[in-house]
Formats: structure tokens, sequence, C-alpha cells
């Protein structure tokens, strides 16, 4: 359980953390001969052959992310197995085709392990992948990973399993190597070698990496060796820090399940493609990283301090003049109690133990009598003794299960610095400060001077040294890894929030536990694995496995600055922790994301399926209720000038039906409409009618006139001036229309959004904006022109800001059947500024009627012909009563358009366009509608804008003209016709 104070801790930096954070094959294979390694390096792949996959990051998407992907399974067939983890492995990497290392960890249980390397890469092929490396080991437990919604680890002990890790490193050279003998290492030099020639002995010049690995900073060094090479691990240890001081080296041990058996490492290296995998029972097989690749390391020691802190008082044998060998160096003699030091630990775990919610509570009496014991067999260990009788002394005052392991093996801790830390080894850890104690166990005891010895060559102790004994305890084990991962997250925090740069997050995670701990430490499997999985929740890949020991620098890149006492070790009955991140600002591959983009993709494909279906059906329903309109092979009856008869609806219609002695009148829909306007009106009118059955029109007037008093409520705005303004220079004036379908073309635009139209019309230069809001035909409603005026606003203010002038909000007219003054009012609420009325639906008394009506509210008006007796209805109304003329190439009676556009060319050359100007005056704009931009003239559609500016029009409203055009060509097409 946690202590309060961690927990506390651990949530503040997990919400901290969360608001400061959302290839090519090996072209060559060296071979040292005096160490027999074989070195094949990995270099840089280029990015831009990588295919594109779901990356989530701030970054640009064509940056290949660093990727680990594991697969685990505990099948007890080996073949199966490993086709089960690298199918589960591979569902989580994006880029099977660029796997640059397989790292594999399988239990010594299987049989045969030289099928491992083959039958990994066989699968990988198969699926369509390349691995360029591959090393791995047998072991006694191996930790596996299977991602779903997140990274869930697993961990198996002395039973079948494997885990098969696919790792991803762009921009990383990846060298594989193996190493049956290592050069001596004595003291600072490795037989008179510099680091240089240490390196070419061992085969890891720069030069095997390129020419770019030299500017890159000492290589991070993955290494698993057998347990035949420990005999000169402590050698490859020390010469890798000798010759890589900057570098990081992690792994552990081959392992097996039962001693009778042997431990076997193997490797493989595409290379030329010679290279065979290979299975070894000795030797040393690893990996170096160098490049965009940052590994931090920590290791838990699991070992919980008792009794006091000593002093080293003496060092090495008590033989008098004997030559000091490496048993000696590595001796304490006498220890005595540093009662300071002492002092100061007291105090900090009486203060966590009164926190400990597991400890029971102690009266002040109680209390004291403890201290006094204390402080009585602490007095005894102020004169200097052998560790041995202090030893024996302590296990007095420890619990039966302590001193049951002080009575198996005896452990020492040397301090690593001085005193000027957290002295409490929990308080320090979870600080980020590191380990104070490098914990050793004893290799000999001295039976007649009480003297302990390290394993020789394992450390040098010197005389003042502070010194504390260790038992292993699975309570203070947990403690431990939960504060050793609290430290790592704040100083993660610390790092990004003091100005030291937001720190990538991490990509994968190794754990290497010893043997002896897992459930026989912890009392359950897969505590270690799921603390990581707690800390890391963003992780993507967990895996290792059960060493016979770890290796590495007791604190890593943790609280690693003490460098006199944080050397590459092996490290006993501990944990390896070990974080790949890239160094650069590489977008992060996430398996869940990926999965929830690729559901949005196909809900998306579907719903944009499912919308052209809806499209089509709405096509074809509106062009077969315009045909419908009016009857096939049949003429619209017309007047004796030549315009069309159109009817107002009729309601009902009856025929009489007897039943027995009862003759009823039974209602029916009897008419037809004899054209497309009509039917298009009778359609309208129904429309009205429930739109009345809603809001009544005295409410509806009602709620226009309090908007109207409303200073807070938009009002009309001067449609037709700012259209006068942009022609005012000779211009040809073009109005956008925004429209979502034709009856004579069907759907105009698949996705219609009207407001990022608009925004789009307007920051192309539009000076006034058309919407169509009839909902018969033409697929509007009222609400497109209010998304109008509020997506004109918007744009306006934008484009401002981006030009440095006043915003001048481009006027919306709403373009509509219209019959009755409701709908006047209706587009009123709706935000209009101005209407159009089809003068070819109206007679007489309803044009003047509703040009009067629209006057009274403040709406402007445009008048629609398609006829010269039209025209001359218009010319009949006063003088002022409409803002612009519009002559249309739409024919009423089908609801098509002249193709050839000479209507609208015909109604403006004619006489009685003319005699309407000599009324109505110059200055009213006549503007042209109806395939304009689309109809050509010698193949040129501006040819055609240029016939119409000829023949005295103003401007244009250009509604599926401007719909045909790419969207990023609107701009510069509204330029051109605006030119001609």
């Amino acid at each position: 359980m946690k202590s309060p104070p961690i927990i506390i801790l651990h949530l503040l930096i997990t919400f901290l953390t969360n608001v400061a954070v959302a290839f090519s094959p090996c072209p060559t294979l060296s071979r040292t001969v005096r160490s027999g390694s074989i070195v094949c390096p990995t270099p840089r792949r280029d990015q831009s052959a990588l295919p594109s996959t779901a990356i989530h990051s701030s970054s640009t998407s064509n940056i290949p992310p660093q990727v680990f992907s594991t697969g685990y399974s505990t099948h007890p067939v080996l073949s199966t197995a490993l086709l089960e983890a690298v199918e589960s492995a591979l569902k989580s990497h994006p880029f099977p085709a660029n796997i640059d290392l397989a790292i594999v960890h399988a239990s010594s249980l299987y049989e045969e392990p030289s099928k491992i390397i083959p039958t990994i890469l066989r699968a990988v092929r198969q699926a369509g992948g390349n691995v360029k490396h591959v090393v791995g080991n047998t072991a006694g437990g191996v930790i596996g990973s299977r991602y779903a919604d997140a990274c869930h680890p697993a961990e198996a002990e002395a039973v079948p399993a494997l885990s098969v890790t696919l790792a991803s490193l762009p921009d990383v050279t990846v060298r594989t190597f193996y190493w049956n003998d290592v050069p001596e290492f004595d003291g600072e030099m490795t037989r008179g070698m510099d680091p240089e020639g240490w390196k070419r002995v061992m085969g890891m010049t720069a030069s095997a990496g390129g020419e770019e690995e030299k500017n890159e900073g000492d290589p991070a060094f993955m290494i698993i060796p057998s347990p035949a090479f420990q005999n000169d691990l402590d050698d490859l240890l020390r010469g890798l820090q000798y010759a890589f001081p900057e570098g990081q080296t992690f792994g552990g041990i081959a392992s097996t399940v039962s001693s009778l058996s042997r431990a076997r490492i193997f490797a493989y290296s595409d290379g030329d493609g010679s290279s065979a995998p290979a299975v070894y029972g000795n030797g040393c097989v690893g990996v170096a990283f160098s490049g965009d690749v940052r590994v931090d390391t920590m290791i838990a020691q699991g070992a919980k301090p008792v009794g006091g802190v000593y002093r080293v008082v003496a060092a090495g044998t008590s033989t008098p003049n004997r030559i000091a060998d490496e048993g000696s160096r590595s001796t304490i003699s006498a220890i005595v109690l540093d009662e300071a030091a002492t002092a100061l630990e007291e105090e900090t775990e009486e203060e966590d133990e009164e926190d400990d919610d597991d400890d029971r509570l102690e009266s002040l009496d109680e209390k004291e009598l403890k201290r006094a014991k204390m402080a009585q067999d602490y007095a005894k260990a102020r004169i200097p003794k052998p560790p041995l009788a202090e030893a024996n002394f302590l296990m007095r005052r420890l619990s039966d299960d302590d001193q049951a392991f002080m009575r198996r093996a005896l452990l020492i801790g040397l301090e690593r610095g001085n005193l000027n830390r957290t002295p409490n080894e929990l308080a320090r850890l979870a600080k980020g400060e590191g380990h104070r104690f490098t914990v050793r166990q004893v290799a000999s005891a001295g039976m007649k001077d009480g003297s302990v010895t390290f394993p020789l060559g394992s450390v040098n102790v010197e005389v003042g040294a502070r010194c504390r004994f260790f038992v292993r305890d699975g309570d203070f084990a947990r403690k431990e890894v939960e504060a050793l991962w609290t430290g790592y997250k704040k100083k993660e925090l610390e790092r990004t929030i003091m100005g030291g740069g937001e720190v990538n997050p991490p990509t994968g995670c190794f754990v290497y536990p010893t043997l002896d701990r897992g459930s026989k430490l912890f009392g359950k499997t897969g505590f270690e694995s799921s603390v990581v999985s707690e800390f890391l929740p963003g992780i993507t890949s967990i895996s290792g496995f059960f060493a016979n020991g770890v290796l590495g620098q007791l604190d890593g890149t943790i609280a690693g600055n003490i460098p006199s006492s944080n050397e590459n070790m092996l490290h006993g009955s501990s944990s390896q922790y070990v974080i790949f991140r890239s160094k650069s600002k590489r977008p992060i591959y996430s398996p869940l994301q990926a999965s929830i983009d690729a559901a949005n993709a196909a809900a998306a494909k579907a719903e944009k399926e499912a919308a052209e279906l809806e499209l089509a059906a709405e096509n074809e329903k509106r062009s077969r209720m315009s045909k419908n309109f009016a009857p096939e092979n049949e003429s619209a009856p017309r007047s004796s000038d030549g315009e069309l008869i159109v009817r107002r609806r009729e309601i009902h219609s009856g025929r009489s039906l007897s039943v027995s002695t009862v003759e009823w009148s039974v209602a029916e829909k009897m008419a037809k409409p004899t054209s497309a306007l009509e039917g298009f009106m009778w359609e309208k009118e129904t429309q009205v009618d429930r739109q009345r059955e809603r809001i009544s029109l005295a409410l509806l007037m009602s709620q226009c006139k309090a908007a109207m008093a409303d200073p807070t409520k938009p009002k009309p705005r001067d449609w037709i001036g700012p259209v006068k303004q942009a022609g005012a220079d000779g211009k040809f004036v073009i109005i956008p229309e925004c429209k979502r379908m034709d009856p004579s073309a069907g759907s105009l635009r698949k996705r219609y959004d009207i407001q990022k139209i608009v925004k789009q019309l307007i920051m192309s230069g539009a000076p006034a904006i058309s919407v169509n809001s009839d909902g018969v035909l033409f697929g509007g409603s009222p609400e497109d022109i209010t998304k109008a005026r509020e997506a004109s606003n918007a744009a306006a203010v934008a484009k401002s800001l981006k030009s440095g002038d006043g915003a001048v909000s481009p006027p919306i007219l709403a373009s509509d059947l219209l019959l009755y003054p409701y709908q006047l009012y209706k587009l009123l609420m709706a935000g209009a500024d101005a209407v159009n009325l089809v003068v070819g639906a109206l007679e007489n008394k309803d044009l003047l009627y509703l040009t009067k009506i629209a006057a009274t509210i403040n709406l402007q008006v445009l008048a629609v012909c398609s006829s010269e007796n039209q025209i001359n209805m218009v010319t009949k109304l006063a003088p002022g009563s409409i803002n612009a003329l519009v002559v249309s190439n739409r024919e009423l009676e089908t609801f098509d358009f002249d193709s050839t556009g000479k209507q609208a060319l015909s109604l403006l050359n004619s006489e009685t366009l003319a005699a309407f100007r000599e009324k109505h005056g110059n200055d009213i704009p006549v503007l042209v509608e109806g395939r304009v931009g689309i109809i050509e003239d010698g193949g040129s559609s501006s040819a055609y804008i240029k016939a119409l500016k000829e023949a005295g029009a103003f401007g244009a409203i250009v509604g599926g003209g401007v719909a045909t055009i790419n969207d990023d060509d609107v701009a510069e097409s509204i330029t051109s016709w605006m030119t001609v």
C-alpha cells in the first residue's frame, strides 16, 4: 500500500504532467578478430519512403514516429506461441515494412530455441514486413504486453511464455553485436589502451556506423550476456563506461527456469543478406542505439535498511604489512555508529511512520520506551567493532523474517555520496534524488576477525565511508518501486516546467527483474509491470524478462549526478526499468487513436455514401417534381401577350358518391398544374399554410415589430449600395449565389456548408451574397439566411484584421418564390437584407402590394423578369419601388435555363427595358441571372459576360457558375469576370 505522501505526490505529478504535456538493410558486416564480435549498423532511413499512418502530434504527419509494439503468448507450443506473439505485435505497429529491431524473450521451457528467429522472420515477411535485426534470450520468466484500448502488461514465471517486441526507430543507427571475449580491465586503463583503442578492439568504432554517428554522442547499449560470460562481464561493463562515459548501459543476464537447463542467447542481422540466425550458449549479444533516441534507466534494489548508519573505521585485512590485494580493497574490517547521520535518519523515518496508515498507533510512552531501548542499543555501537559482530547484535532487534534473511545472506550498502540530500531512502527516491546506498551482498566473512568482503573487484572500500545493513523485504520493495517511479515523473515534470524543454512521451519500456523478485518478493505476479503501466498510461509497449542479474548504473539518467559512484555494475536481486523515447519533437503513434481514426474514417465514409444516396434521391425527387408540374407533350396555356397563365391553388374539388339512399360529396385533389411555375407556386402556398399553422401572421408581425424596436437585434442593411460601389469604376459586378441544388441541374455541391461557402466567397471579394432559401425545388431554408449573415459578419472581421481596413459585412439577398407578405416577415426575422420577386408568378396588384410591404420593413427589392411583359409590369410601379431589375435566362414553363443565354441578351437590348430605364432612371442596376459563368460564347464564359456588359448589364447573380469551380479558383474566376 502506498503511503499518503507518495499517493498525494503521485496524483499531483500525474495532474501537472497532463497539463504541461495530447529503412534499409545493413550495408556492412564487420568481425573483429580478437573479440569475435559481429557488428551490423542500421543507417538512417529516408523519411519520405515511409507510408503515412495515424500519427497524433502537433508535428507534421509526414515525420515517421518512433514505435515499439509488443506481442505476448503463453501457448505451450513454441511455433504457435511465436506466431501469436508476432501477430499481436504487428496489430499495433504501423510500419511492418520498416522494423529495425525485434527483441524476443522466451521461456527456457521451450525446446529448439534455434527455431525462434527463423519463425519470427518468416511470420513478419508473410505479413508484408521486414526485420533488420533480432536479439533475444531464454529466461526463467517473461514479461510482455498486449495492446487493446491501452497497454496491458503480463508476467509469466516458470511457465511457457514468450514476448516479441518490434521497434521502428527512424533516424537511429542500430548496431547489433556478439562478444565472446573482452580485454581485461585494469584500473582506469584496459591493458594500456585508450578509449579509442578499446573501441577498435571491440569493433565499436564510429566508422562502423558512418560519419554521422561521430557527432551523435555516446550510444546506449542493451546487453544480454549468458551466465557463462560472467567472468568477462565486469570487464565489459567497465570498458563500456571507460570508452563511452556519457552512454547508458542496460540489460540482464539470460536465465532459465531450472538449473538443469542451459541459458541461450541469440542474434540476427540481415547485413548483406548472408547473415544467418545464431544461437549461443556463451558470450554476450546486444544492441547499440545512437541518433534520435533517448534512453532513461533506473534500478530498484528491493533492500530495506535496518539499524543505524555506520562509518568504516578500518578497511582491508587485519594482517599487518600485507600488500593490499583485490580482496583487501573490498573488505570492511571495523565500523562504528555515525550518531549524527543515524539521528537524522530516525527523524525522517518517524515522520514516515506517522503518515503510514498500516502502522499501529502508539502512545507517547511506548514511543519513548522504544527510543530509550534504541539509544541503549546504539550506545554499544559507539565502540568500533567488526561488521559481523555488529550484524549479530543487530539481528536481536529485528523481526523473525528479517533475522531469517540475515542468517541466509548479509547485505551491506555503501553510501554513494555526501549527506547533502534527503537522508531517508524512500523520500530521496520520491524526490528523484536517487539511491543513497549501493547495496551489495557480502561474498565472505572472516570468522576470526569478523571482517566482511564484497565480491572481488566490485568496490574499493575507503575509511570514513558510511555504510548500513539491509534485508530483502516485499513491503519495502513495493514502496521503493512506487517511490522510484514517483521521482522519475517528478524529474520529468521539473524539466518541463522549469524551462528545460518539453519531454517527449515515452514510446516503449523494458522491465528486467531478477529471478528472486516477482511473485517470490511481492506475493503476486505482475506487480512491477502494472506499476509501469500506471505511471506511463500512454505507453504502447512493456516487455522484459526475469534475469540472473541486471546491468547498468544504479540511478541511470534519473539522478545519476555522482559519477564516481554511478558506475556500470551487476546488480543482484534488483529490477531495472528502461524507458525509450525520441530526442526530437517526433510525433507519437497511438494504436488506440489509430483504431479510433480508422473507425471514424469508416463511419465518415459510410456517412458520405449515405449522404450521396440521400442527395441522389433528393435530386431525383425534385427533378421529378419539377417535371410533374408540367404535363408531358402539352404546352402550358398562355395569354395573348405570350405570358404563362398561372392559377392559384385549388384547395379541394369534390365528386358525388352514393351510398344506399345517401349521397356524399367526397373531397379529393383533382387539379393538375399546367407548368413548372404553377406547380412550384402551389407547393409554396402549401408550405406557407403549414407555417401559418405554427405561427400566425399576427404573431409573426408582432415579433418583427419587437425585433425592429430592439437595438440589440440585427436590422436590414443596404444591399444595393455595396453592389453599386463595386461597379462604380465600370467593373462588371459578380454577386455569388449560394444554393444547395437546382431543379434543372440537380445537386450543385456534395457537401453544402453554407457558412464555409459564404466565408470563402467574401474572402474572394464578393460585395454582396445571394442565398436561395426555397425548400421546395432548391433545398434551402430560412435558417440558411441566418447562418449566411453570421458567416458574413465573421468573414468581414477576419478580412479586416488581415487587410487592416475597417470591417464591412457584405449584405444578404434572400432568393425565394414570394407570394405572400407572411414570407417577407419570415425572411426579415431570418436576417435578410433584400428579397427578390419573381414577377412571372405575380399579378400587378400582388407585385404592388409586396413591394410596399417590403418597403415598410426596410427590405430592398429586386424584381426578376424573364419576358418583356414582366418588365412592363415593373415599369408601371412607382419609381423607387424596386432597387434593381434582374433579367433571367430561366424558362418558367419548365424551369429550365436557356442554354444559349440569348433570352437575357434579348431583354437587355429590348425597347421595353429602355422604357423602364427612362421611367425609373439609369441608376437602377440591371443584373442578369441564369447560367452566367457556364454559358460560353466562342468557347469562353468570359466572352458571354462581356456581351452582357456591352448590352448594358451592370452585373450578374452567379450560382451554378460558382458552384462548378474548384474552391481554390473561385477568387480568380470572380476577378476575371469582373474585369472583362
